[in-house]
């Protein structure tokens, strides 16, 4: 796998910590069910932390400990399972969470422009994507109808403001 962030490829310093593994010298991402069974002890190792939340494991469930998280990954399980869109909204949104949100599993190139106006601003890939086809993915569209966290104008918007422009130079 490797890791775009912001639109950049770039190393990986987090490691994924199974449930019973021993925890790396270094960043670690680890389950909700082992946040939950270790938390004070993973919070005095004093090291990046971050979380791994299911398809099923909603963001409410660690909204109050948002803050000792440096990474959410969210999985996508299969690709008609779209979920973890959903959840990296109201991380942004709902909870103002300003980490990484990482995609995570069954993450394809199809997707990309969505996960990006969802909020994911980090995606682990297969090796075999390239730069060209991320930057391909993500630049397909060039206007959107619906509001997003990426806070790009909308048809709708640009109409109005365009419509009021209109109005403006009519009345003059």
């Amino acid at each position: 796998m490797q890791l775009i962030k912001n639109g950049n490829f770039i190393a990986d310093g987090w490691t994924h910590v199974g449930d019973e593994d021993p925890l790396p010298e270094g960043p670690a991402i680890v389950s909700l069910a082992r946040w939950q069974k270790e938390q004070n002890a993973l919070i005095a190792r004093g090291l990046p932390l971050g979380v791994r939340l299911k398809s099923g494991e909603e963001p409410s469930l660690i909204a109050e400990n948002l803050g000792h998280f440096d990474v959410v990954a969210l999985e996508f399980p299969a690709y008609r399972n779209g979920r973890a869109y959903s959840y990296a909204r109201l991380l942004r949104e709902r909870y103002g969470y300003k980490g990484e949100v990482r995609a995570v599993g069954n993450v394809l190139r199809d997707q990309f422009f969505y996960m990006v106006r969802c909020g994911f601003d980090a995606l682990e890939v297969a090796s075999s994507i390239t730069p060209e086809m991320y930057k391909e993915a993500v630049g397909a569209f060039t206007y959107t109808y619906q509001p997003a966290s990426d806070g790009r104008e909308t048809v709708l918007s640009l109409r109005q403001r365009l419509a009021a422009r209109a109005a403006a130079a009519a009345a003059s």
